[in-house]
This record gives structure tokens, C-alpha cells and sequence, in this order.
């Protein structure tokens, strides 16, 4: 499929899902179209991925005919793959509860739920103007933008599993995101001594991903503690109290200098090792790590062969911080030009991971939209 077709295709998906809808259904999973204005566009940009409302309509607001359609709309967006793979970790909801005691959490009746996942559209889906459709919830967020018939759009795209690794039956291990880890673990070990020491910046982890779930990420970003990354307070003050107290308890395990902090914040010149200094090998493991990102998407969708030149894979820098021992906590990214890619599994004992693809001068379509760029952001 062309890009023009998938994206008739996740307008088509898109319609049959609202026209299902009642009033006050629609009311709740439809925002205003996509602009140039930050106001106007705010809440299309604003995304998550705790177990937070991220705005829309849930799956429990939903009959299962509709529920269907809105995932018929989440698979016109991604690869099979990348279907697959969210579809597993919105079921690892149900792992979570129980390894949490099956407690309730988040001022919700069940803390960890598969059906509190979000879907709502923006604007009006069809072949002129824009449109936009977002699906998140915990560990997800999906979000494309349309223009004028064409997928312009498709960025950031998270993705993260709690647990990361599962027991299944047999002696297997259930790891949604395995080969996203070992990957970039495995190139990091097969670079020589001098490559590898500049490859890692630091010998500890930082405890999430240092673009957070920024709208735009910027010259100097570090991490959101995980108390900053929800919507609004909870009502229940002692669920307000637990989630500081869990998030304080992170920043005090992590214990990072400000020269640590310094050492592995993100800046606008890539650090680490660039794809150029890599042999043969290491470039095929570079790309492969790559297409576990941008392939989450339909192939009319995904930049991927972009790095099918040898001169746009050169200016993929890789950083890696933490230790390079199985199962330890680890943190990488991949910088460089419309690229910005990060890894975390740190929490619950390097059992919670975190990956996000993002395109730092167009997530959101806003280089399509015209929206104003300041100078310090990435490019």
C-alpha cells in the first residue's frame, strides 16, 4: 500500500469508528483539527505513557462492536508487527495486576487495566485538510497525522512492557521488546575498546527516557520524575501521596551526580559513536536495531530505507549508559538527523521498559503545520 492508501484506508477505519458512536461518545473522541497554532493544536500534542487519561474515549466507554473498529483504526497504523506487539502490551495490563496484588491504583476502581486505552480523532477524516488520530494509554501512544490525503505524520511512537519479561509455560520468556534491548546491547559489546568507551557515556542508567513525554524535544533535556509525566492530580490525596513516594524512591535508587546528569543529558551535537566508525557488522546491527523502531509502522509509512544510504546511516550516533550484563538496568540512544530514539529498562529491577521513536523537527506534523521552530530544539 501507498502512503495515500493507507492513509485512506485509516480514514475509512476512522469514519466507520465515529459513525458507530453515540452523542456523548463522540463528544469524548473527537478534538479540534490539527493547526499551526499552539493553542489551538495543544491537547493533539500532549501524550503519555503512564497509566494516566490520555485523552479520548476508553475501550470501557466502548460496546464491543466499537471497540472493534477502534482497533481496526489502530492496525490501519501500524505493521503487523507493530500491531501485534502493542496488542500484547496493552495485555500485559493484566500481568501487572497481578503481580501488584490486584490492587486498585490511580483513584480507578482497577489500577492496571486493558481497556483504559484511549482513541480519539482530530479533525475530519477524509482525503482534504487535516486530521489526526491518537491511541495511548499506559505504555502506548500512537499518533499520526493526515494532510490532504497523504500520512505526513507518524511520530512520537511509544512503546514500553511491564514486565518487560514474563515467564510463559515450556520455560519461554514472553519479551514484547526483547530484540530492541539485546540488539543495542550486543552491538555495544562488539565494539572495540576504544569505540566502546566512548559508546558508553556512563556506567549507571538514568531511571527513564530523557525526552520524557516532552511535546518537543530540546538542547539539554533530562528526565521528567515520574510524578511530573501524568495529567492532573489524583483526587485521592493518598494516591497523590504513593505516586510521589514511589517517584521519589526512584530519583534516590538512581542517585545521579550533576555531573552524571551532565554526562548523559541530551544535546543537539549527538553524543557517542557515529554508524561511520563502525565495520560491516556493527552497521548491520546499527540497522537492524533501527528497524525495530521504524518499522512499527506499514512500510508506506516507515522511513527505514532511508538508511539503505550508506551517508544517512554514518550520522546515527550511538550512546549507551549502564552495564552491559544481561538483565542489568541499560539505557541507549540512537541521535542524528529527523532521528532521535531511546531506550530504558531500569525500574522494578530492570523488568519495565520504556522505547520511543521520535522525528524531533516533525513529531506531530508540525514542520507540515508550519508551527515555530525555536532555535534550540533538535533538528
Amino acid at each position: 500500500m501507498s502512503t495515500r492508501e493507507t492513509a485512506a484506508a485509516m480514514a475509512g477505519a476512522a469514519r466507520a469508528w465515529l459513525d458507530a458512536l453515540d452523542t456523548g461518545q463522540r463528544d469524548r473522541a473527537t478534538g479540534t483539527a490539527p493547526t499551526g497554532d499552539d493553542t489551538l493544536d495543544a491537547e493533539r500534542r500532549r501524550w503519555f505513557y503512564t497509566p494516566t487519561d490520555h485523552g479520548g474515549l476508553t475501550f470501557h466507554e466502548q460496546l464491543p462492536p466499537q471497540q472493534r473498529k477502534a482497533m481496526e483504526l489502530l492496525a490501519a497504523g501500524l505493521s503487523p508487527a507493530g500491531y501485534v506487539t502493542v496488542a500484547t502490551v496493552m495485555g500485559l495490563e493484566n500481568v501487572l495486576d497481578r503481580t501488584e496484588g490486584f490492587t486498585t491504583l490511580f483513584d480507578r476502581t482497577r489500577g492496571r487495566d486493558p481497556q483504559m486505552y484511549y482513541l480519539r480523532v482530530f479533525g475530519t477524516p477524509g482525503d482534504t485538510g487535516t486530521w489526526a488520530w491518537r491511541f495511548g494509554g499506559h505504555h502506548v501512544s500512537v499518533n499520526m497525522l493526515v494532510a490532504d490525503g497523504e500520512v505526513v505524520a507518524c511520530t512520537p511512537c511509544f512503546l514500553g512492557a511491564d514486565p518487560a519479561t514474563s515467564e510463559l509455560l515450556g520455560g519461554a520468556a514472553l519479551r514484547p521488546l526483547g530484540p530492541v534491548e539485546d540488539l543495542a546491547r550486543d552491538l555495544v559489546r562488539s565494539l572495540p575498546g576504544e569505540l566502546r568507551e566512548r559508546a558508553v557515556l556512563l556506567d549507571k542508567a538514568p531511571p527513564d527516557l530523557l525526552t520524557a513525554n516532552r511535546t518537543d524535544p530540546a538542547d539539554g533535556d533530562d528526565w521528567i520524575p515520574l510524578a511530573g509525566i501524568w495529567r492532573d492530580r489524583f483526587a485521592a490525596e493518598s494516591e497523590q501521596t504513593a505516586l510521589q513516594r514511589a517517584s521519589d524512591g526512584i530519583e534516590e535508587r538512581a542517585s545521579f551526580t550533576a555531573a552524571e546528569r551532565e554526562r548523559v543529558r541530551l544535546r543537539r551535537e549527538p553524543k557517542g559513536v557515529p554508524a561511520a566508525e563502525l565495520d560491516a557488522e556493527g552497521r548491520e546491527l546499527l540497522r537492524a536495531l533501527v528497524r525495530t523502531y521504524l518499522c512499527r509502522v506499514p512500510d508506506a509509512l516507515s522511513p527505514i530505507t532511508r538508511y539503505d544510504d550508506p551517508a544517512a546511516l554514518d550520522a546515527v550516533h550511538l550512546a549507551w549508559a549502564g552495564s552491559l550484563v544481561d538483565g542489568a538496568p541499560s539505557y541507549y540512544r540512537l541521535q542524528g538527523p529527523r532521528l532521535l530514539l531511546e531506550w530504558d529498562n531500569t525500574q522494578r529491577d530492570a523488568n519495565h521498559a520504556h522505547s520511543v521513536w521520535r522525528d524531533p523537527s516533525a513529531d506531530f506534523g508540525l514542520d507540515v503545520l508550519g508551527a515555530h521552530r525555536s532555535a534550540h530544539h533538535l533538528a
